[in-house]
């Protein structure tokens, strides 16, 4: 099965606008919608000229539980239900915030709310003039010159929703007071948020995050060069910004790849402190660049330029500084038997003594990885285990230590970290179509490999079986 994805990372983000009292009536606030998305895996480099999503509600509740037929949802965008409104979440250029307003100016009871949901169109029918023709929702290949739209199927995100949950909303809600005025923010990231299935089509497997922004003061930027040469790197850069979930892990909230004069910006941000890592592939060779993390970066902050260094003792005219993970999934109901799963991978570093802290290194951006994150979807075949269905995934990290250092006015300062890099193989299942809501027990599981003694790699590392069991 190809992926062309992984799982969407996509983020609520709440911009609050000035504190000034608004005319409202008693124990309102008035709250507006817009979108946003920093794409990194568009035209022409990126497979996809085009993705069209059509959105039909966005709703929010005060109960962090309540289910899809709850009588307490609050429609933050009612004329959307009349109106849908069809975006291309690459249509978005020059760094700008925001892709499209969704409409109205909608007066909301204050209060803190625990759980948002994004609702999509069905595919059918279709609007008014749709750019996928016969449906709501498609994507578009950049090798395709005449933009066939290739119709992107959805499962719950037309009925029940993406699930936005309180440990994916910054501070655990949305909170709004009387007279006060916030603009919700959407920001899908497209480049994780598509799987080309095993019959050639393709579908949606949402993820999403919330936080609040400021509108005067919303971004993170900076410039990435190469140390050897003082220039923009020549290749690929993939940038993230992090934040620790409740266990203490540095969790991808945004991505975007540098322009080629090695510039880049996130916008909007949630107001916050996050952790900018940076990963890179040189295009001569395909060697990758030690990754480097910048600590503590505030919102509205410039963490200036950055020097990312491939490491000493990779060749000059061969790729030896990274390593191939390669492993296997699968996933089991509750009768022992096989059943599909989504699962997001990634890869995990600890970093540091006394109190180490462990951060998501993205994976670098080379010919078959073009997102931070890796998703795969599990399915019956007759290499898996029995009783399981499965699928087997490969993941290439940089073998060499992590450059790291805290944010500061006048730059970061670097630092190679004392040992060299210690991974750990991070998986997460997810209801397939289930939008947002995570299956089986664990949820999670990770693997832990050993650390690695030199920049040369020279075989695969096999990672040991991820076994999802207990799931739907």
């Amino acid at each position: 099965m190809g992926i062309l994805g992984c799982l969407l990372v996509a983020a609520i983000l709440v911009a609050a606008c000035s504190s000034g009292t608004v005319n409202t009536s008693s124990g309102m606030g008035t709250v507006t919608t817009s979108l946003s998305d920093p794409a990194t895996c568009q035209a022409p480099s990126g497979p996809y000229s085009h993705v069209w999503v059509t959105i039909s509600d966005i709703q929010a509740n005060v109960n962090s539980t309540a289910a899809a037929t709850d009588s307490g949802w609050v429609d933050l965008s009612p004329s959307l239900k009349n109106a849908p409104k069809q975006i291309d979440l690459l249509g978005q250029a020059n760094n700008q915030c925001f892709l499209a307003t969704m409409g109205d100016n909608l007066q909301l009871q204050a209060g803190s709310y625990g759980q948002l949901r994004v609702i999509l169109a069905a595919n059918s029918p279709a609007v008014a003039n749709s750019a996928c023709g016969n449906a709501n929702n498609c994507v578009m290949l950049t090798s395709d010159a005449t933009n066939t739209p290739h119709t992107l199927n959805l499962s719950s995100e037309s009925q029940t929703g993406i699930k936005i949950p309180p440990g994916q909303i910054a501070g655990g809600a949305f909170t709004i007071a009387a007279g006060q005025t916030k603009d919700l923010n959407i920001d899908f990231n497209t480049c994780c948020s598509i799987v080309q299935q095993g019959n050639g089509q393709y579908r949606l497997k949402p993820v999403l995050h919330a936080g609040e922004v400021s509108l005067t003061s919303t971004s993170i930027n900076g410039t990435v060069l190469d140390k050897a040469t003082g220039n923009p790197v020549a290749g690929t850069v993939m940038v993230s910004v992090e934040q620790k979930d409740a266990a203490g892990v540095d969790r991808i909230m945004m991505s975007t790849t540098a322009a080629t004069n090695g510039t880049f910006v996130f916008c909007p941000l949630p107001l916050g402190s996050y952790d900018v890592v940076i990963v890179g592939a040189r295009t001569s060779d395909g060697a990758l660049y030690a990754p480097a993390i910048v600590t503590g970066v505030q919102v509205g902050s410039t963490v200036g330029s950055v020097q990312i260094a491939v490491p000493s003792g990779a060749s000059a005219t061969t790729a030896t500084n990274s390593a191939t993970l390669n492993g296997t999934v699968t996933s089991q109901n509750l009768s022992n038997a096989g059943t599909v799963a989504d699962v997001q991978l990634s890869t995990l570093a600890t970093i540091g003594t006394g109190t180490p802290v462990t951060y998501t290194i993205p994976l670098p951006p080379t010919s078959t990885q073009n997102s931070a994150v890796l998703g795969v979807e599990t399915a019956a075949s007759g290499t898996c285990p029995a009783g399981t269905d499965c699928a087997t995934y490969s993941m290439t990290v940089p073998a060499s230590g992590v450059n790291i250092g805290a944010w500061a006015s006048t730059g970061a300062t670097l630092t190679l970290n004392a040992t060299w890099a210690t991974y750990t193989a991070d998986g997460i299942a997810f209801v397939p179509g289930g939008g947002n809501t995570v299956d089986c027990n664990p949820s999670e599981i990770q693997k832990a490999l050993s650390t690695f003694t030199s920049v040369t790699v020279a075989s695969p590392i096999a990672v040991p079986t991820m076994g999802f069991v207990q799931c739907q």
